[in-house]
């Protein structure tokens, strides 16, 4: 098995392209070995030493080390650790994520507008650096979004919220006001 793997923006996140299937659908946030007990192999990267958050999408995980360890010293521990949880047979994931964003009946036109700029243009470009975006509300103006994997903490997310989504989202939906990170 031979594991490609990528910059992020964030400096303490890397992404890993295992070249299989991570997740059939979705993806999933892990942002502490407690959280990661649906997960065989985030549960495997967080015995790591200084791995502090995993990522699961379809064709990467990233995975956020402590900022003060280096990725000379963590990379070949992940990378070992990725090889034998597909050497396992386990499922990344004990049940199947969902993350599809689907219009429900109660959506205001605006709100899926909004899902659907956010699916169409925006999760690709983040997954590209390693992460993703989900919708969390849209209220007086502001919509509310969730930063995962590389995004969640990454120094230029903030930019990425106000001076790319929010942009975006003001042109094409007048209705939109501000766009902000969920506190989570």
């Amino acid at each position: 098995m031979f594991i490609q793997t990528e910059d992020t923006p964030n400096p303490d996140t890397l992404k890993f392209m295992p070249g299989d299937t991570v997740l059939k659908t979705g993806s999933v946030d892990f942002s502490n070995a407690e959280s990661s007990v649906s997960s065989p192999l985030a549960t495997r990267l967080f015995e790591i030493e200084g791995v502090s958050r995993v990522f699961l999408s379809s064709d990467f995980i990233s995975v956020t080390k402590e900022a003060e360890l280096e990725w000379n010293t963590l990379k070949p521990s992940i990378l070992t650790g990725i090889m034998e949880h597909y050497s396992s047979g386990f499922p990344a994931l004990n049940i199947e994520a969902d993350i599809i964003e689907d219009n429900s009946a109660e959506d205001t036109e605006t709100i899926k507008q909004i899902k659907d700029l956010l699916e169409t243009r925006v999760r690709p470009a983040v997954a590209m650096d390693g992460g993703d975006i989900s919708f969390c509300s849209f209220e007086a103006g502001v919509v509310t979004l969730q930063m995962k994997g590389a995004c969640a903490g990454c120094p230029s997310s903030t930019a990425t919220l106000k001076m790319g989504i929010e942009n975006m989202l003001r042109h094409y939906i007048p209705e939109v006001t501000e766009v902000k990170a969920a506190d989570l």
